[in-house]
């Protein structure tokens, strides 16, 4: 089937949203490192720009990604201990090449949406990875701490804390985060009854934003379809654009707003529609409520366990998990 252009943007319009994008990678970036400035950033995801990277075996954010976090999961232990009851082992560290889906290899990847506009099929190709929720329910419900909001707006996981319990996951509308079974702390304290690997997702190249430099996705898109900036910036660029191109944003609303900015020139209706919610897909359903509210009893149930079963353990892992959590503490706390 032949796919068109969109035929409600014309060539002058996209020629001046393009033009500008050499130099607005990133939107008015302060020239010192972005993690320490304490500025909130937020990134701008450009549909009408991105097409998919089709002309590579690999579009070209995922390939950066994989790139930069290629050695972010430590290696996997032979004989990975089933966790009880469930006994669900999830491990990945044979299929890090997937990459048309999220995994703990696999932090982004580019859904393509056919769509019937005016009679005529267009097709939109769709960056998806996570959303950097502004008051992110994953991290307020983590009995371990490990995963936090950061100041510049990214929400990161700490590898070393993690238990890999997937309440994050539980409670994120897009089921961002995936598990890597066999690796972390868990397995110096109760490997069959605490935890059950790390949990892994974008982290917004927190550690490139630390040394001033952009994340890996949006360096390397060649048509500069992502940008990343000031929040109040990226605000604006986004809502110039939608104007431009008689558009919509997606992420200023959904799950209470989030640092991730999507543009298109078709709804995100119709683009939901052609996304069924499966392991490592997330859908993009409009307007998705917060869901804080439902939290609290998961996360009394949570905090709960864990601490019975450190106690029991009285094991050095526990001695350093207890203390590693504690110097987490005194940071979060020094960066405000």
């Amino acid at each position: 089937m032949e796919e068109h252009k969109l035929s409600h943007i014309s060539r002058r319009s996209f020629l001046k949203i393009s033009a500008g994008t050499a130099l607005l990678t990133a939107v008015s970036l302060p020239k010192t490192s972005l993690a320490r400035t304490g500025e909130k950033l937020s990134t701008l995801i450009d549909l009408s720009l991105c097409d998919g990277c089709v002309d590579r075996e690999m579009p070209a954010c995922v390939s950066a990604c994989k790139t930069i976090h290629n050695d972010k999961v430590p290696q996997v232990i032979e004989n990975i201990p089933e966790p009880w009851p469930r006994k669900t082992i999830e491990d990945w560290s044979k299929k890090k090449d997937v990459f048309n889906r999220l995994t703990p290899y696999n932090f982004i990847y580019i859904h393509k949406a056919v769509i019937n506009v005016k009679g005529q099929h267009t097709a939109l190709y769709i960056p998806r990875r996570c959303m950097h929720c502004d008051n992110p329910a994953c991290a307020t419900i983590c009995p371990f701490s490990a995963n936090h909001k950061n100041k510049n707006g990214a929400v990161v996981i700490d590898q070393d804390l993690c238990f890999g319990g997937a309440k994050c996951k539980d409670v994120c509308p897009w089921e961002i985060p995936q598990r890597q079974s066999g690796v972390g702390i868990y397995l110096h304290v109760l490997p069959g009854l605490m935890g059950n690997g790390v949990m892994y997702k974008c982290d917004l190249c927190n550690d490139r934003l630390s040394q001033g430099k952009l994340p890996g996705c949006i360096e390397e898109c060649p048509r500069q379809a992502m940008l990343i900036g000031p929040r109040k910036d990226i605000e604006a660029r986004a809502e110039e654009r939608a104007r431009q191109m008689n558009g919509y944003i997606y992420g200023k609303k959904e799950n209470g707003g989030t640092s991730t900015l999507y543009v298109s020139p078709v709804s995100f209706e119709l683009i939901g529609k052609t996304m069924t919610k499966q392991p490592g897909q997330p859908d993009m359903q409009p307007d998705v409520k917060r869901r804080m509210a439902d939290t609290d009893p998961l996360g009394k149930a949570v905090l709960a366990a864990p601490a019975l079963g450190l106690a029991a353990a009285g094991t050095a892992g526990a001695l350093k998990w207890f203390s590693r959590r504690k110097e987490l503490t005194n940071r979060v706390k020094d960066n405000g």
